[in-house]
């Protein structure tokens, strides 16, 4: 069965173009021109998103906090800003990674490529970890403290998932992107911060436990 892509832009040319070129890759290719476009076209649910952050009315930003308590499949933003700040609110409302526009194609289909493979090896997981007051159940793709399951975005979870299959170990932000996303991920080590600060925030709404341990000047490592 066809992968579906949502792909969501007011450039109706870099529309007819990217729908042109992901049918010839057998995507089954949604578009909409407008953010309340998008919105109604989120049934039935996409596997991934593209979604442009600056559209008039109701900018990238805004679609991404409303769909996603009801949207888990991974959101790349498409984007011409640059600065930090705009990276980190993109990420902050929930979507999963960004590229720069201008594109090339092959970059795009690409990071497309990683994250529906991330996808398929989350539902391919089978083994739970269980620690403390934390369950992790990595066919079902949870994680529960308690009795509460937290709100997680698919990189988010992935991250979390990772860390946790390998405790002790540090990594880098640069190994942390690369390995859960599986491309080249230099010049993205904004991303893995924001979304470790973003897991650190929801744990701890349920927890005072730390799980996840900053080594300075190294990375990353989860605690066994």
């Amino acid at each position: 069965m066809a992968y579906r892509i949502l792909i969501i832009d007011d450039d109706v040319a870099l529309l007819k173009m990217l729908k042109r070129y992901f049918e010839m890759k057998r995507y089954e290719v949604i578009t909409a021109e407008s953010g309340p476009e998008g919105l109604r076209r989120m049934n039935p649910q996409p596997d991934i998103i593209l979604l442009d952050v600056n559209m008039p009315g109701l900018d990238g930003i805004e679609v991404c906090r409303r769909i996603r308590d009801r949207v888990t499949c991974p959101v790349l933003f498409l984007t011409a800003r640059v600065e930090e700040q705009d990276i980190v609110n993109g990420l902050s409302s929930g979507g999963d990674d960004y590229i720069l526009k201008p594109f090339r194609l092959r970059e795009l289909d690409a990071r497309i490529t990683a994250h529906l493979k991330r996808e398929t090896r989350r539902r391919d997981r089978t083994r739970c970890l269980f620690q403390g007051e934390l369950t992790i159940d990595y066919k079902a793709k949870t994680v529960q403290i308690h009795e509460a399951y937290l709100a997680l975005t698919g990189l988010e979870y992935e991250i979390l998932a990772f860390l946790s299959m390998n405790p002790g170990m540090v990594f880098d932000r640069e190994r942390i992107y690369e390995k859960v996303c599986g491309f080249d991920a230099e010049g993205d080590s904004r991303v893995v911060t924001e979304l470790i600060r973003r897991i650190r925030k929801k744990l701890r709404t349920y927890t005072e436990t730390e799980y996840i341990e900053t080594v300075w000047g190294m990375g990353y490592r989860w605690i066994k």
